[in-house]
């Protein structure tokens, strides 16, 4: 069955066999992938309408971090996947916190592709069903609005990316309640947590850091050793 069928994904890499592999593996998993061979083409060509982009890391001229940022600055929500170098723990990190949804090591199996990306654009598609029912969260001096896709903390908006953005409401909606990093992972990725994947601790770090620059002195997230995370009332300090 066809899962992918008409979702549009751009592939930002220099490696053009490696692009021409995906694009027949992808195809026959009904995904039309169209490439850019480079970050400037990659730029143009991610102001059109996809679903999902791959990003490379390592391209001659343009990285793809300097790529990637000048999409979130853009105010581009497109999901994106950041595929690195194999065991190289600071391309991750930096990644995520440049504004990539998630990320895979390269060399990956076609398999796990499919599976990353599918898990974020049914994380996607959820948001967009949802997006007409309007929640508004009120807690500890930050306001989540769903309708606008906006966050204030003390009055001031705060710049999230998506996903750190489906993190935060899944704090605030169980505000008070510990939520384990499996579950929050699902939340806010599409898929379960995986051995040795900290995408969701740097997602929650990158929360904490904006925050921190509007209040230096309160914590919102307390980490729960051990366990997971948890969205301070006020009342649990």
């Amino acid at each position: 069955m066809n899962k992918g069928h008409n979702t549009r994904i751009l592939l930002i890499d220099d490696d053009q066999s490696l692009g021409q592999l995906l694009q027949e593996y992808l195809e026959v998993e009904g995904f039309h992938l169209e490439m850019a061979p480079n970050g400037v083409t990659g730029l143009q060509k991610a102001d059109k309408n996809y679903e999902l982009i791959l990003l490379d890391v390592m391209m001659p001229d343009m990285s793809g971090f300097d790529v990637l940022k000048q999409l979130r600055q853009r105010q581009n929500r497109t999901p994106i996947l950041m595929l690195t170098a194999k065991g190289d723990e600071m391309d991750r990190v930096l990644g995520l916190e440049l504004g990539a949804d998630d990320y895979l090591a390269k060399p990956y199996s076609h398999r796990e592709l499919v599976a990353r990306i599918r898990a974020l654009i049914r994380r996607a598609n959820m948001d967009n069903d949802e997006s007409p029912k309007h929640i508004t969260l009120e807690i500890n001096e930050v306001v989540l609005d769903t309708a606008t896709h906006t966050v204030k903390v003390q009055g001031q908006l705060l710049e999230l990316t998506t996903t750190e953005f489906r993190v935060l409401q899944a704090l605030m909606q169980e505000a008070g309640t510990v939520i384990d990093k499996n579950s929050l992972n699902i939340a806010a990725l599409g898929r379960p947590i995986e051995l040795y994947d900290r995408s969701i601790d740097m997602h929650v770090s990158n929360l904490r850091k904006k925050m921190s620059a509007i209040i230096t002195d309160d914590q919102k997230i307390k980490t729960i050793r051990g366990v997971g995370y948890m969205f301070i009332t006020g009342e649990d300090e």
